[in-house]
């Protein structure tokens, strides 16, 4: 395909999928009924603490009672102050998540300043809303974000339904199959003002549990090296936890879920 030329008077504008489909760079519709087989990611979370946001997700993709892939990466770097944890359909959600990160790239070029974190909010929600053709047929994307709002000093989180709904979370969220597990352990645990470590900590924990309760949820594998991954989004920007520090903190749990059975 040509690079497309846009004359003076005819404005491309910021929203970058429109502009897709503006040129006609934009995959053909999908065959009808439900599609079977796609590898679906599984559950992630992500909390406020007192220097911003964490974000988590296990590595695990299953096809029905298949494990497709061990090694998938739910949490993903949006931009410097931004990121988006995934379930659902693998495939559209990759995607979406590469769209989206081209987008906030194209509009901070174009306008000549970044989009707001509750614009960058409201962009998702749109490619979310855009999606639902796909998620009626099984291939529903259902995304967390979350970000350093520079403008207000504080991190925030926001959850999404199928149909493009968006809806900010003061605490934290959950989302995926093991969700439930996952958001009970960090409803229990959580407290308002928790420090870096308590707050990776618990989102550790919280993946351990929904691994121990839900089959489509990974844990550690400490034969492989895989570990969750874990990410800080701060007024410093993105920073992912290393596997060490993991590893570690996976050892206390295992070592503390050890000495629970023998009592």
């Amino acid at each position: 395909m040509a690079m497309p030329v846009f004359g003076v008077g005819d404005d491309p504008g910021t929203d970058f999928p429109r502009l897709l489909a503006r040129i006609g760079a934009v995959p053909g519709p999908l065959p009808a009924g439900p599609i079977q087989g796609v590898p679906h990611a599984t559950t992630c979370v992500a909390l406020r603490y007192s220097d911003g946001v964490v974000m988590a997700g296990d590595r695990r993709a299953t096809s029905g009672h298949l494990i497709s892939h061990r090694s998938m990466e739910k949490v993903v770097q949006a931009d410097r102050f931004s990121g988006v944890a995934i379930a659902g359909a693998a495939g559209p959600a990759v995607e979406m998540i590469r769209l989206f990160q081209v987008q906030l790239e194209y509009y901070e070029k174009v306008q000549g300043t970044a989009l707001s974190l509750e614009g960058k909010a409201n962009q998702l929600s749109a490619m979310v809303r855009a999606n639902l053709p796909a998620a009626m047929q099984g291939l529903g994307v259902v995304p967390i974000f979350a970000g350093f709002d520079n403008r207000r000093g504080v991190g925030r989180l926001w959850d999404y339904d199928m149909l493009g709904g968006r809806y900010e979370e003061r605490e934290f969220v959950a989302t995926g199959s093991g969700s439930l597990h996952a958001g009970t352990v960090v409803k229990v645990g959580f407290r308002p003002g928790l420090d870096r470590s308590a707050a990776i900590e618990l989102a550790a924990r919280a993946l351990w549990e929904a691994a121990e309760a839900d089959s489509a949820t990974g844990g550690p594998d400490m034969i492989r090296g895989i570990y969750p991954i874990l990410a800080t989004i701060t007024a410093d920007g993105w920073s992912t936890v290393g596997d060490a520090e993991l590893a570690e903190r996976y050892r206390d749990i295992i070592a503390s879920a050890g000495e629970g059975i023998e009592r």
